[in-house]
């Protein structure tokens, strides 16, 4: 232990990796005790670290390293020694990837060797290998460089400066390049599957990356593990883990998203091995619906369910919410922060409760003076992008706006649409509502905080749901809709179904949803095709 101790007194030229007088000693320490020891060098030449194990063993947790970025290395090079005559073990290599050191000095070791009268060593190091992280100039290209096995005397004599310097330029360029759109976050998907089949697992992890784009996100690489549970702690596997933080530190990647919800624990845990912001689907739909919302209503009812959702994950988030350790100096107010935060958090929700239920009753209002009128209403339902807010714009001359997006609407618009039936030539006045789209599971607070929208759905006469056929997953799409829909406490009325974008699917497809589903409407919202059909379903939908 003192000669351990006695390493952190060691000061090392700042433009040479390491000296013989230091290496010799390091690798007598590691020789008598039989086990490998790595030390760790800042640029001024002071160890500020040395540990008994591997490289993989005493890596320094990504959050605590001082210098951290795509752009540059971490400012620290490792020297360590392996008991064995073997160039680095690849777990010795990730781990210095991970850390972006500036180097990482390999010495074998003899087994012998001889302690000088003063404290010198000779003789312990046979070989030593020099390695260091390479730019990512493309997909394929190696993470690092190893040099053959050289003598101890040719390792010392290298400039370590003048390696490092032209390392971070060439990692700067590099940078700069990836730079070209610094406002969007750089991702990289998680995906594990569990106990869906394949189809589906593909098919969630398309629409996650959809949320992404959806967001403002660019997805870099997408990667998948297959378990029969989730890990309790960091939802992968341990092995997994690593290899998500070695594709963050070469793609460059500041956001790591999961395919399914996180707890607390696991974002904390994840987020300390990545060296990232992990984030869930619902944080990534929540954060959609942030973009939207337009309205005052829709702004309240997203900033609802977002404090639902964060409320929970207060506990432990960072330094600033940590809590108070038990022993001496460290006793006293207890969680104060944290205990604010929630009683802040606790008032606007319920303050936010409040306005949501003044929201229903005032539509609830609005819904009781156009039944005074004796109009019938239908609401547009479907899964989110099916095309209800283009076909509403189709159906009434509405200007709802419309993108290839993910919740492109959120808040419910109704239009008053004039029917002429054909078969007695009487007027008809019927009350179209564009609604919020739903998603695959879509996430509880979700539904709680847009209870007011989506009494909407339950209080209309009758529903047009629009499937979007030219979408692979089209009868997975329709499930999910039916399933939201018959969780929703009140009964909806009767429900037509309209598939829409007939004009970008193969015959094929078309007949098998006729097949399945013959008292359908089919219809192209943006080529006006099938529109005077559905305009007559709709006569008979709401008379029934």
């Amino acid at each position: 232990m003192k000669q351990l101790q006695r390493l952190y007194h060691q000061r090392l030229p700042g433009d040479r990796l390491t000296t013989s007088e230091f290496a010799q000693r390091l690798a007598a320490i590691s020789t008598e005790i039989n086990q490998p020891v790595c030390a760790y060098i800042n640029r001024r030449g002071q160890v500020i670290r040395v540990g008994v194990g591997t490289p993989r063993q005493t890596q320094i947790p990504p959050l605590e390293l001082p210098r951290y970025g795509a752009e540059r290395l971490c400012g620290i090079r490792c020297i360590a020694t392996k008991l064995k005559q073997d160039p680095p073990s690849e777990s010795s290599l990730t781990a210095m990837v991970l850390q972006r050191l500036d180097a990482l000095v390999i010495l074998t070791l003899t087994g012998e060797g001889m302690v000088r009268r003063g404290g010198g060593a000779t003789g312990y190091v046979a070989d030593s290998y020099l390695a260091h992280l390479l730019p990512q100039t493309e997909t394929d290209s190696p993470y690092w460089f190893v040099s053959p096995p050289q003598s101890l005397d040719a390792l010392s004599q290298q400039d370590f400066l003048d390696l490092v310097e032209g390392l971070e330029a060439e990692f700067r360029r590099e940078f700069t390049a990836r730079q070209v759109d610094a406002d969007h976050d750089r991702v990289l998907i998680v995906g594990l599957m569990t106990n869906e089949s394949e189809v589906q697992f593909e098919d969630n992890l398309a629409e996650l990356a959809r949320l992404v784009d959806t967001a403002g996100g660019d997805v870099l690489e997408v990667a998948q593990q297959k378990r029969p549970h989730p890990h309790p702690q960091t939802v992968v596997g341990i092995g997994k883990v690593e290899e998500i933080a070695l594709l963050v530190q070469t793609l460059g990647a500041n956001l790591v998203v999961f395919n399914r919800d996180l707890s607390p624990a696991q974002i904390r845990n994840l987020e300390s091995q990545i060296g990232v912001r992990v984030v869930d689907r619902t944080e990534v739909i929540l954060d959609i619906f942030a973009q939207r919302a337009q309205s005052q209503a829709g702004k309240l009812q997203v900033e609802l369910a977002q404090l639902e959702y964060m409320l929970p994950r207060l506990s432990g988030r960072g330094q600033t919410m940590s809590r108070l350790g038990g022993g001496i100096g460290t006793r006293g107010p207890g969680e104060t922060k944290l205990e604010t935060e929630r009683r802040v958090i606790q008032r606007r929700l319920t303050r936010l409760q409040q306005e949501v239920d003044q929201l229903q009753a005032h539509r609830s209002r609005l819904r009781k003076q156009r039944q005074k009128q004796d109009i019938p209403s239908v609401s547009l339902v479907g899964y989110t992008n099916a095309g209800k807010s283009t076909l509403i714009n189709a159906l009434t001359n509405a200007e709802v706006y419309t993108a290839d997006q993910l919740f492109a609407t959120l808040d419910p618009t109704t239009r008053r649409l004039a029917i002429n039936d054909h078969l007695t030539g009487e007027n008809h006045n019927i009350l179209i509502t564009d609604t919020v789209g739903f998603i695959h599971e879509l996430p509880p607070s979700l539904v709680d905080a847009f209870r007011a929208t989506l009494e909407e759905v339950t209080e209309a006469d009758a529903l047009l749901h629009v499937v979007d056929l030219s979408h692979p997953a089209w009868l997975s799409q329709i499930e999910s809709v039916q399933k939201i829909l018959s969780d929703m406490p009140i009964a909806t009325g009767p429900a037509l179904m309209a598939f829409n974008k007939i004009d970008q699917v193969g015959s094929e497809t078309l007949e098998e949803a006729k097949e399945k589903f013959p008292d359908a409407v089919f219809i192209s919202a943006t080529r006006q095709l099938g529109i005077e059909n559905l305009k007559q379903k709709l006569i008979y939908l709401v008379h029934e």
